[in-house]
């Protein structure tokens, strides 16, 4: 748990110059398992619809500034070596339908696009923040729940 929190805290501190704690590691997990399972229960609709029970990759909801990111972790990822931990954090509940292989193995890459994502609207909101409370935590995850 230490390595995930000091790797949490460079990966914060690269993405949007923040600094966060072992109490914001908490919220962010939070965060992860409700905005991933928003996105799966969207995706189980749009393969439900196409008369499939398996998820692909094509069924998530991607918008295009979360597609760029992903593409972006994956960069910041090479220097912080986060996806490990975030493989712990791409859980969801039981669906009625199942992952396809390709999928589930993204699903970390899209956990890191929404942290990345998470840490730079911070910035947004309180351009001069260095170390987040608990209400720009909250107004935060308001504008996920509007958008996402």
């Amino acid at each position: 748990m230490v390595m995930a929190v000091a790797k949490f805290e460079r990966f914060f501190r690269l993405a949007a110059s923040l600094d966060v704690d072992k109490d914001d590691l908490k919220r962010h997990n939070d965060f992860i398992g409700e905005q991933l399972y928003d996105l799966l229960l969207t995706a189980q609709g749009t393969a439900k619809a196409n008369a499939r029970d398996i998820i692909e990759w094509r069924d998530l909801p991607l918008t295009k500034g979360l597609q760029e990111t992903i593409h972006e972790f994956r960069a910041l990822d090479d220097e912080v070596e986060l996806k490990p931990v975030l493989e712990q954090l791409a859980t969801w509940p039981p669906l009625d339908a199942t992952l396809s292989e390709d999928t589930e193995s993204r699903l970390p890459e899209v956990v890191g696009g929404l942290s990345l994502a998470l840490a730079r609207t911070m910035k947004i909101v309180d351009p001069k923040v260095r170390n987040p409370g608990s209400e720009l935590w909250e107004r935060t995850f308001q504008i996920f729940d509007l958008l996402l």
